[in-house]
This record gives C-alpha cells, sequence and structure tokens, in this order.
C-alpha cells in the first residue's frame, strides 16, 4: 500500500517534467507550427510532449502495466503524430471514417486510415497485456482504449478543452501520471502557444483508457465502450462545439482559462 502511495506521489511530478522537457526541446521546431482556429500561430510540440510525459507517468505509477502504458501511449501517439505531419497533403485528403476507406478503394493509404489502424492495434496489444484474459474482455478493453483515443481527438478542437477533459476523467481514476502531463501543459494550451493535435489527444485517451480498462472487469468494460460509442456516432450528427456553447455551465468550464478573442493573429515569440 505505501508503495503504491509513493509511485503514485511520484507519476505526477514525472509526469510533467517529462512533458515539459520535450516542450522545450520541440516548441520551435519549424515541421511542428502550425495555425489554429483563430489564425494564431501554434506549436504541435503539445501533442509528443503529452504522450512522453503522460507515458512516462503512468509507467512509474502502474509498473505492473508498464508495458500496455507504453503500447497504447507512445503508439497511438506516434501515429497520431505521423498524422499530424502528413495529413494535410493531398494524397492524403479524405474526411471520417468512411472516407479514409473509399480512399482505400482507389488505392490510397491515407495517413489518417494509418492512424486508425494503428490505434486500434495499440488498444488491443494494450488490453491483451492487462489482467483478465479472455477473449471478450480483451476485445472489450481494445475497444475501450482505442474509442477513448479517438473520442478525445474530437474533443480537442479547442484550446484546453481535450486536457481538461482528461484531468476531469483521470482524476476519479487516479492516472497520476496522464493527470501530471496534462497539468504542465494546460497554461501553454490555453494560452494558444501549443496544440495537442492527433499525437497528443489520441495518447492522452489511450492512457486513460488503459487505466479504467485495468480497473473494471467485463460489465464495466462494456459499459464504457457503449457509452465511447454513442458519444462517437453523435459526433458524427451533431458538434460538440455548438452543444458545449449551448450549454452554459460546459461553456463557462470550456471557456476557463482561454486567451480572450483577437482580431490580430500572433506568432510565437
Amino acid at each position: 500500500m505505501a508503495r503504491r502511495f509513493i509511485l503514485g506521489a511520484l507519476a505526477g511530478p514525472v509526469g510533467g517534467g517529462v512533458a515539459r522537457a520535450v516542450l522545450r526541446a520541440l516548441q520551435d521546431h519549424p515541421k511542428l507550427a502550425r495555425t489554429n482556429f483563430r489564425g494564431r500561430n501554434v506549436s504541435l510540440a503539445g501533442g509528443p510532449a503529452l504522450a512522453a510525459g503522460a507515458t512516462a507517468g503512468a509507467i512509474v505509477h502502474r509498473p505492473e502495466h508498464a508495458a500496455a502504458s507504453a503500447i497504447a501511449g507512445l503508439g497511438s501517439g506516434a501515429v497520431g503524430l505521423y498524422d499530424d505531419l502528413v495529413g494535410g497533403r493531398p494524397e492524403h485528403a479524405a474526411k471520417g471514417f468512411k472516407g479514409h476507406l473509399g480512399a482505400l478503394r482507389e488505392g490510397r493509404v491515407t495517413s489518417g486510415l494509418v492512424k486508425i489502424a494503428g490505434v486500434g492495434a495499440a488498444g488491443l496489444a494494450a488490453a491483451a497485456l492487462l489482467p483478465r484474459k479472455r477473449a471478450v474482455d480483451v476485445v472489450l478493453g481494445a475497444g475501450v482504449i482505442a474509442g477513448a483515443a479517438n473520442l478525445f481527438n474530437l474533443l480537442d478542437l479547442r484550446p484546453g478543452r481535450a486536457l481538461k477533459a482528461g484531468i476531469a476523467v483521470g482524476g476519479p481514476l487516479g492516472a497520476s501520471g496522464p493527470l501530471g502531463a496534462a497539468g504542465a501543459l494546460l497554461p501553454a494550451d490555453l494560452d494558444e502557444e501549443i496544440m495537442l493535435g492527433d499525437a497528443g489527444a489520441n495518447a492522452l485517451g489511450a492512457l486513460l483508457g488503459v487505466a479504467y480498462t485495468a480497473r473494471t472487469g467485463t460489465l464495466g468494460r462494456l459499459a464504457a465502450l457503449a457509452g465511447i460509442a454513442a458519444l462517437t456516432a453523435a459526433s458524427e450528427k451533431v458538434s460538440f462545439t455548438k452543444v458545449i456553447e449551448a450549454n452554459p455551465v460546459l461553456n463557462r468550464l470550456d471557456q476557463w482559462g482561454r486567451r480572450k478573442p483577437s482580431p490580430y493573429p500572433r506568432g510565437r515569440g
């Protein structure tokens, strides 16, 4: 019990420290420069920083799940980063899962399809390394991990939104590593200096999926997967941003800490 407490106490600072170190190393890399929804210059370095920090913290907190956390966090983050870097090229253009499958039928393998397959494979491998080895539990766990990765990616449309959701979900789960990394990067995300991109959002969701899956059995995994599937299906019909903006409580939480709108785009530095 004491060992678990000590590891949990160390995981947050480790996650935050690694995230800050990676961010410092990558923030000015020209290939990671992007323009956000408001026309401000930001860096995609938040993605690899979060993936590395959250994974490191998760491994420290639960060393018995180290392999599952590493595969889920770094695997999902890596394929997400690939999509972030090349997804804007014309040959990778496609919208939604159906669009990527349509491109495949045309003989094109899009970066989005690589991401979908990679996140799914990472989720399956991670679930197979967690407790409860029955096939049904592994499949359900894989769905939770991969589905959570995709769901957090759908949330990452405004500064700080995915990180706030990650903190809200990670707190009850006791996911100290992802919480530490998310907390370390939240100020820069809210200030529109960085963005998570697919790399960060996928990794955060996948690691929270691992934390949940490791604590639950068949029914818990089934319930979570049903909820994730329902929200994902709803996102195809309804804009999460519009729903949040229409709800006073959600909108207040979403706006909390964010930079006030400015008509003048500003570059970093």
